[in-house]
């Protein structure tokens, strides 16, 4: 048994741990599909992962923190930054993976949980906010190289840029409650480069 309680979903790395984690993961990835958030609860998780519900209890804690670490490994894993050489291209493959992965049933369910679980939780809109800030952040790589060909110009904000690729992509997904689908992404992602190419993402003189 650990000597104290670790924060939602914090292990060491390797061995047991990280095959008990893994586990749990894949396990709530599947009750999301399944059932949606809905209907994900720890003794689902456990049932289905073959992990002690007092292991998720002591590791997880509750519903959220198994959401959230879920949320954490979308970030990190699930929308490759494209490098195609072109502002527009970059910006049109960034949206259409990013609408491709919201028709995942089992993402859109996890974001539509998180969202909600956000509105009672600091904790889930804190990391759902510091997971947005770091996607944007890693994105807007492709709009500094956009700079260093000279396509846009210097000082254009790159995660201003981002932010509006994926806003459409959002709305539809929360507020619309539409489908993500590549016609919401290319105009996304067509609307932002118009508006970086205009200067409106560039501050101008003091």
């Amino acid at each position: 048994m650990d000597a104290e309680p670790r924060a939602a979903g914090a292990a060491r790395p390797g061995g047991r741990t990280a095959r008990t984690r893994a586990a749990v993961l894949d396990a709530a990835w599947a009750e999301l599909e399944a059932g949606g958030y809905a209907g994900l609860t720890l003794e689902k998780v456990a049932e289905r992962s073959g992990v002690h519900l007092a292991t998720l209890y002591r590791r997880w804690r509750t519903v959220e923190g198994v959401v959230l670490d879920l949320l954490g490994e979308l970030g990190k894993n699930e929308v490759p930054i494209p490098d195609t050489g072109s502002l527009l291209d970059d910006l049109r493959a960034l949206a259409l993976e990013i609408a491709a992965l919201y028709r995942q049933p089992r993402a859109r369910a996890l974001v539509e949980g998180v969202v909600a679980a956000a509105v009672r939780s600091p904790e889930a809109s804190t990391v759902w906010a510091t997971v947005i800030a770091e996607r944007n952040r890693l994105a807007s790589r492709i709009v500094e190289r956009a700079v260093e060909r000279g396509e846009l110009p210097p000082g254009t904000d790159g995660i201003a840029v981002i932010s509006a690729v994926g806003a459409p992509i959002y709305y539809r997904l929360l507020v619309a409650r539409g489908p993500v689908d590549d016609e919401v992404a290319e105009t996304a992602a067509a609307a932002a480069h118009a508006a970086a190419l205009s200067g409106i993402f560039t501050p101008g003189p003091p």
